[in-house]
């Protein structure tokens, strides 16, 4: 059992608390049960699990390498407010093939919970992938990963170059929506047959202009009260269900 913060092992596993870390090391940290056992039925890999020295596991858990840890070394690694007393080290994975008609594309979205509540609800609508593009809060970010609430492990995610992208999509079929305020048609009016993707822009900035330029189709979400706009998971939710009318 490992009772020092000062051990190496804990001072690597503290480092990927860092995006440059999860990046050069190609792994990242998952908290509790809920998540590792997610991750445990998807085909992700589990690295290893730190768990705790007090603390029961479930059965499924020995499938792997459990390393026991003091409470005091559990609380230094931790990224949560209150610690079940157990996480793993996770593989990053990166999906190979795009398959599918109904994807999200996700420009500079700054707010990890908006992220993380916008992947599980793709999972939810059964959307076939999300891409991903530069600016955007990292995926492996811990509040990201906690609310997903175990979609990350479900959906496929994607990054990519976003013009390029959009271009490539086109090619294939797609119909492309960019979200926008200006110069666009009620989401409503726009039938989802076929391919379609959806850019979600930066929570202040929105899309970025040059998008909203090569997309065939800007929607916007009409608002009925005072407030000024909708927050994107939530925009994202409704147009996401949409195209599963």
């Amino acid at each position: 059992m490992i009772t020092s913060v000062k051990n190496e092992k804990i001072k690597a596993l503290k480092k990927l608390h860092k995006r440059k870390e999860r990046t050069n090391s190609g792994t990242f940290i998952v908290e509790g049960f809920h998540l590792l056992e997610e991750a445990s039925k998807s085909d992700w890999t589990i690295v290893e699990i730190i768990a705790q020295e007090d603390i029961k596991l479930p059965d499924w858990t020995e499938a792997y390498r459990v390393e026991r840890v003091s409470g005091n070394v559990m609380a230094y690694i931790s990224q949560t407010p209150s610690p079940q007393g157990v996480l793993a080290i996770m593989e990053i994975k990166e999906p190979k093939d795009r398959n599918g008609d109904h994807f999200l594309i996700i420009d500079s979205i700054q707010d990890p919970g908006n992220l993380g509540t916008i992947i599980r609800t793709a999972d939810a609508a059964g959307m076939d992938g999300i891409i991903i593009g530069e600016g955007t809060v990292d995926l492996y970010n811990d509040k990201v990963i906690r609310s997903t609430q175990g979609s990350l492990f479900h959906i496929p995610i994607y990054h990519a170059e976003l013009k390029e992208e959009v271009e490539v999509l086109k090619q294939e079929g797609f119909s492309v929506w960019a979200t926008a305020l200006l110069n666009a048609v009620n989401y409503k009016e726009v039938s989802p047959n076929g391919k379609v993707a959806i850019i979600l822009g930066n929570e202040g900035a929105g899309v970025q202009p040059e998008l909203i330029e090569i997309a065939d189709q800007s929607v916007t979400i009409p608002i009925y009260g005072r407030a000024e706009s909708l927050n994107v998971s939530i925009a994202a939710g409704i147009l996401m269900y949409h195209l599963k009318r």
